[in-house]
């Protein structure tokens, strides 16, 4: 795994998400609770940008249409999305956050 440093535990506030950029690929690192997740910044409905929508009980909704996306599986929990995100995996190091974007937990390749 080729972990990258994304932002800091700060700069991701609870219930939101935060577009980043990791190898010229955007992801937005979510936070619900004290959980981490990192996802392909983009609906694959629509897309547009997961970072802008809200992050709830596990999933980030998308702000356009409304499709919704489970953080740790990618797979979209309500319509119109039927096609799943590109998940990643993230540590926690201190007080920063770090992302594989080399490695999706669901073998969805990123586009």
């Amino acid at each position: 795994m080729s972990f990258e440093r994304a932002c800091t535990v700060a700069e991701v506030r609870d219930d939101e998400a935060l577009a980043v950029t990791i190898e010229e690929l955007e992801v937005a690192v979510a936070r619900d609770g004290d959980e981490f997740f990192a996802v392909q910044n983009v609906c694959s409905h629509a897309e547009v940008e997961l970072s802008e929508g809200e992050v709830a009980n596990g999933t980030v909704e998308c702000w356009l249409h409304g499709s919704c996306f489970d953080l740790r599986t990618g797979k979209p929990t309500h319509l119109p999305a039927t096609e799943p995100v590109a998940t990643f995996p993230v540590e926690v190091r201190g007080d920063e956050v770090y992302v594989d974007v080399t490695t999706t937990l669901n073998g969805v390749r990123p586009s």
